[in-house]
């Protein structure tokens, strides 16, 4: 559910907004603002794919990189009816910061096809994902451009992928997609680790407040992989999953969900609607319930100049890509709550992605124990850095991780110059 603001603002330019806002706080020169402010190449494919009636059906697709002075562009691919030029671009400027505030040597990238794959067979899939592979081989490659699951985008696909690549180039290269199955050399602890990154950042945040986890509130919105995982994860630390919702709908019991539970009963009827013992509620209603925490789950411009000054939470979690508009974060910053930046908090997922690549590379695959350790590190390392910095500036925490992106990215193109 998209709110009406997003017709003044699409993510493209809210993207290069929260870029402003940030970058007025550092000394970077016209040049290098210009060049963060813009992405570096955008690739646009339109092709056929034969259907399972033999029918050929023409699929619009984006790949677009944003910045690569910091190391290979990583980026997911997503296939939704929504996917856009604009949207893609602003993913892509969000991956490159959110892979410089955890510190790998990424850039930032992404990908989508406008399609609807809940209505397609998974041969229709694949023979989607195939062609849009192969036509977009151009680009992507182990040490150029990676790319990994998003919406709608699973192990699978990326083990299609890969596969689509490695007969092209002749010979099996695992490292030019992350996420896929761990039989191709994916990780163990990948498909958790967006959402276990995010539980790390809320659990840090939590200590900072001196506010122990067990009984705490929370609410989730959107319950697919992120989702489900972090309020399994939330529940199993001791708090109470008071309400969920898909893009169908959403249930509320405030003595607590069962998580695994509504998982089932969402396998079994395509939706969490209509589980037993909690009341239905719409999207606004979730988003407006009293909670400890509230995570963002879902798509883009959720929370808005139009309902933030409705949030009962005091943390905004963000497990999703871009679910708060500027205008939200300054009603937000002035009513005390505390938003944990999407760049920051669902960084696991890309944190994860770049070990899967490390061991690709070196053909030396980690426990998840320690995948899960490493995570861990990264993210509350990360966490202080940006709290650093939003202490030093007195700025909010979304303000405070553009600011040490930014930063360390200008430093990267400075450092390299300009060719010729």
């Amino acid at each position: 559910m998209l709110i009406t603001e997003e017709t003044v603002l699409n993510p493209w330019e809210i993207a290069q907004k929260q870029f402003d806002r940030a970058a007025m706080y550092l000394d970077l020169t016209p040049g290098i603002r210009k060049i963060l402010r813009n992405t570096t190449r955008e690739y646009t494919v339109n092709f056929p794919v034969i259907m399972d009636d033999h029918s050929i059906e023409v699929f619009t697709g984006y790949r677009i990189h944003h910045n690569s002075a910091r190391g290979p562009t990583k980026g997911g691919i997503r296939y939704h009816l929504g996917v856009t030029l604009d949207e893609v671009r602003a993913l892509a400027m969000w991956m490159t910061w959110k892979c410089a505030v955890v510190n790998i040597p990424f850039g930032g990238a992404k990908g989508g096809v406008i399609c609807n794959p809940k209505v397609m067979s998974e041969r229709e899939i694949e023979n989607l994902t195939r062609r849009f592979a192969a036509e977009i081989s151009v680009l992507i490659g182990p040490d150029s451009d990676i790319p990994a699951p998003d919406v709608n985008t699973t192990p699978q696909i990326m083990g299609w992928i890969m596969d689509t690549y490695s007969m092209q180039v002749g010979h099996t290269e695992p490292a030019v997609v992350t996420g896929k199955p761990i039989d191709l050399g994916g990780s163990l602890g990948r498909n958790e680790a967006t959402a276990r990154g995010s539980v790390f950042t809320i659990l840090e945040a939590l200590k900072e407040l001196n506010t122990p986890i067990d009984g705490l509130d929370v609410v989730v919105q959107g319950y697919g992989n992120a989702g489900y995982i972090a309020a399994s994860l939330l529940e199993t630390l001791g708090a109470r999953v008071i309400a969920v919702n898909d893009s169908r709908g959403g249930i509320y019991n405030p003595g607590g969900l069962n998580t695994a539970d509504v998982l089932r009963h969402k396998h079994e009827t395509g939706s969490v609607r209509k589980y037993p013992n909690a009341d239905s509620i719409t999207n606004a209603e979730l988003l407006a319930l009293e909670c400890d925490v509230l995570v963002p789950a879902a798509l883009e411009n959720q929370i808005t100049g139009e309902n933030a000054d409705q949030i009962k939470a005091t943390i905004i979690a963000e497990a999703a890509n871009g679910p708060t508009t500027p205008e939200a974060d300054d009603i937000l910053a002035d009513r005390g709550v505390m938003v944990l930046p999407d760049i920051l908090c669902n960084a696991g997922g890309v944190t994860v992605s770049y070990f899967e690549w490390v061991q690709d590379l070196q053909h030396f695959f980690w426990s998840e124990k320690d995948v899960n350790e490493e995570l861990r590190k990264v993210m509350v390392r990360s966490y202080h850095d940006v709290k650093k910095v939003a202490d030093e500036k007195k700025v909010d925490m979304r303000r405070a991780a553009y600011i040490l992106a930014i930063e360390r990215v200008a430093r990267a193109v400075t450092a390299r110059g300009v060719y010729p």
